[in-house]
């Protein structure tokens, strides 16, 4: 098939993508994509499987492919072009257990609203450094301003994509319309950006009704939203190559669930439910303040991820509580045995190495086997899947995140 004569792309830009995206269907045909999604399918329907293992360099991805590499000359090509030369690269360099599909997804057009308040950045003066800002709430005992978000859509442009990429290398790639609205719903980075980080731990404190009228106007408005993203048939399905949580994929027969004929309900995917922010609160207050918030929003899902680099462990008789959990987050600064302990094979147990030990001056493999060893060890008799994430340097050195892989793998062995 090739590009119509209004595409938005020049002779050049086609070209590109085509050559790479029939690699990306040339990679996504061999066995080894069906093994792997056989092996993450297994692994999260709780049947068994040895621990897959998933590295996504984030940040240090620019060092692995960097701007001068591209070849495309629009700004839409370039982003095409660069999803592509991931892909490729996680089919012939990385090593991990990621399925290279034959797909190309376009995300809707739109976006949701804020709450009616907007906080005040500002900004560092370089790129990539800390910024700070001033939060609207000043009276937690005065709530008027806040508004429900509201969700926006255009149809017509999104269309417009589909049609493009479909144009361009349908005949190379299935493209098809997959969409996430929204990361977490944790609510508590709402809350900090809101009220501030300073404030609010001491509202627990000195006003606790002000903070379970806030949160509860968080959990509602956030009700709405998913409400509306059903109704309107917003939803897509993420049982799939989709990345799901903080880490990880939905390959799973168990979703959609039963009833479903087409319209993607709350109940047919995957979600996540963290809150890093509230890392120093006790375990009580978390359950009082948080959890009750964000567990009625939890429970609408088909399946559940909780925690980011939050440790869980004391947080856990919280966790329990939700029947569709699957899969936890064992952030570095988690106590693994205890999560184990606690845990058994109930849920998956996403171990989430130190992205540090990929940073350092010198690749240290024998710290690395020894951090892998520790997990093994500790939380023997688990559910245990590996994710390598928030990188934000590999030291230039691509041949890192291979090495990782590979070290893995064999320390499972």
């Amino acid at each position: 098939m090739t590009a119509r004569s209004d595409s938005p792309f020049c002779a050049k830009d086609r070209t590109v993508l085509r050559r790479l995206a029939a690699r990306v269907a040339e990679l996504a045909s061999r066995p080894i994509e069906a093994e792997k999604r056989e092996l993450w399918t297994r692994h999260n329907d709780l049947e068994g499987s040895r621990p897959p293992i998933f590295c996504d360099p984030e940040n240090s991805w620019r060092e692995i492919l960097p701007d001068r590499i591209l070849e495309c000359e629009s700004p839409l090509a370039r982003e095409w072009e660069w999803h592509f030369r991931r892909e490729i690269f996680w089919g012939e360099e990385m090593g991990d257990d990621r399925v290279v599909q034959g797909v190309f997804n376009i995300g809707w057009v739109g976006r949701i609203s804020g709450w009616g308040v907007e906080a005040e950045d500002i900004l560092p003066d370089q790129h990539g450094g800390a910024k700070r800002w001033i939060p609207p709430i000043d009276d937690l005992n005065d709530l008027r301003r806040l508004r429900f978000p509201t969700v926006t859509v255009d149809r017509a442009a999104t269309e417009q994509l589909l049609e493009t990429a479909r144009s361009l290398f349908g005949d190379l790639l299935t493209v098809r319309l997959r969409a996430w609205w929204f990361w977490t719903l944790g609510l508590t980075q709402t809350v900090i950006r809101l009220r501030g980080m300073d404030r609010f731990f001491m509202d627990m404190i000195e006003n606790p009704e002000g903070v379970h009228r806030l949160m509860a106007f968080l959990r509602d408005g956030t009700a709405h939203v998913l409400d509306v993203l059903e109704e309107e048939g917003l939803f897509t399905l993420n049982q799939e190559g989709d990345y799901v949580g903080s880490g990880a994929f939905g390959w799973t027969r168990q979703l959609p669930a039963a009833g479903f004929s087409g319209k993607v309900r709350c109940r047919d995917l995957w979600c996540l439910g963290e809150s890093q922010e509230t890392v120093g609160v006790s375990p009580e207050m978390f359950d009082e303040f948080v959890f009750a918030y964000q567990e009625p929003l939890l429970r609408r899902f088909g399946l559940v991820c909780y925690g980011c680099c939050e440790p869980v462990h004391d947080r856990w008789n919280s966790l329990a509580r939700l029947p569709n959990l699957r899969r936890v987050s064992v952030s570095p600064w988690c106590d693994r045995a205890a999560i184990a302990k606690a845990a058994g094979d109930r849920v998956i147990l996403s171990v989430k190495p130190n992205p540090a030990l990929l940073a350092m001056d010198h690749f240290d493999e024998a710290l690395i086997r020894q951090d892998i060893r520790d997990a093994l060890e500790k939380m023997r008799g688990g559910r245990l899947e590996f994710v390598m994430k928030d990188n934000h340097t590999i030291r230039n050195d691509p041949e890192r995140v291979k090495r990782w892989c590979r070290i893995v793998k064999e320390e499972i062995a």
